[in-house]
């Protein structure tokens, strides 16, 4: 659980906002030829190579998309990096430049901000990606951040959601799951905590998924695997809100079909065994959990020996004609219908 054991807190009005970027700013360098010029001016300025640009933003807000009792800062400046880079590699593409923006109440002090920023400048120099712009400003609701990265990727190696065929077999990268369950040992540690403030969880036995939720990591090595590998995929997204939600996606861009195998769909131990412990299924979990941002690929038969055995990469189904419907097929053969229960970010019963 975080507690603040640093007694020192220097309010944000002691900086005023251009101090505040400086001073969160100053450890961040740039490493890409293709920044010309970063952070301090009215705009960056970046001179790409004959590559294609891509471009995709995320935003955070605290209480819909993470709870500060037990997701430490740094932490969360390192996720909110790695879930734009995870967008940036599904089209198979490499994250050059990010811009940071932050809105903060004042019940942050100047240490808390370090360590957000701490923890995105350890994404930034992990991923080599250059942080050259963004925003400060005041919250009235807790912290809300937002992050956009920019990438480049050869023109004929962009991969789409919309390029799955008929036969093509559905890949995915890792195992699945983990950062759901880890999500729901936190919560439950959250309410013990409540009840008995003495009380200091032992989360030994879950290390695995717990790091799944708050310490997640984009597949950029993927991209180079399949770089490596001379496999190009036919169709990729990257897993946030399930796989049965971005099973689905691809099959409505693709106009395809699916055969999901619900047999061949990698679980780690540790998810197993905690999904037995909650008394959830846990082909359930890795359908609609989301947060696990691995890669799922679709890829031509052709190319099955190039990637055969690699522990990587897993095969979990194949494409059929979209009149053929997307479908789970159970360990006990039976064909059930996929749907999406993925994680919504908008509640209808929300009142506006």
């Amino acid at each position: 659980m975080i507690e603040d054991k640093n007694p020192q807190r220097t309010p944000l009005s002691e900086l005023g906002e251009f101090k505040l970027i400086e001073h969160l700013t100053a450890q961040f360098k740039i490493n890409h030829k293709s920044t010309v010029l970063g952070i301090g001016d009215d705009a960056a300025i970046l001179n790409p190579s004959k590559k294609q640009i891509v471009v995709t933003t995320d935003l955070l807000v605290e209480g819909v998309h993470f709870d500060l009792s037990y997701v430490p800062l740094k932490h969360l400046g390192y996720k909110a990096v790695m879930v734009n880079i995870s967008d940036v590699c599904a089209m198979n593409a490499n994250a050059t430049q990010i811009t940071v923006s932050i809105a903060v109440s004042n019940r942050f002090p100047l240490e808390a901000l370090e360590e957000l920023y701490a923890g995105i400048e350890t994404a930034a120099r992990l991923y080599n990606v250059d942080v050259v712009g963004g925003d400060t400003t005041s919250s009235t609701s807790g912290l809300i951040i937002s992050i956009t990265a920019v990438g480049e990727v050869e023109e004929d190696k962009v991969v789409k959601r919309s390029g799955a065929k008929p036969n093509d077999l559905l890949v995915v990268t890792g195992d699945l799951g983990g950062a759901y369950m880890g999500l729901q040992v936190l919560e439950r540690e959250k309410e013990v905590f409540k009840v008995n403030p003495q009380n200091q969880p032992d989360l030994s036995m879950y290390t695995y998924i717990v790091e799944r939720q708050l310490k997640p990591e984009a597949r950029k090595d993927i991209v180079d695997l399949l770089k490596e590998l001379d496999v190009k995929p036919t169709s990729m997204i990257d897993i946030s809100d399930g796989l049965s939600s971005e099973i689905i996606h691809i099959c409505k861009q693709s106009n395809v079909g699916v055969d999901l195998y619900e047999n061949k769909i990698p679980l780690d131990p540790q998810v197993i065994s905690t999904c037995e412990e909650f008394n959830i299924d846990s082909t359930t979990i890795a359908l609609n959990g989301g947060e696990d941002y691995e890669l799922l690929m679709t890829i031509s038969q052709e190319d099955f020996p190039k990637i055969k055995g690699n522990p990587n990469l897993t095969v979990i189904g194949y494409m059929t004609e979209a009149e053929r419907g997307m479908h789970l097929i159970t360990r006990a053969e039976t064909k059930v219908p996929i749907i999406a229960k993925g994680w919504k970010s908008f509640n209808e019963n929300e009142k506006q």
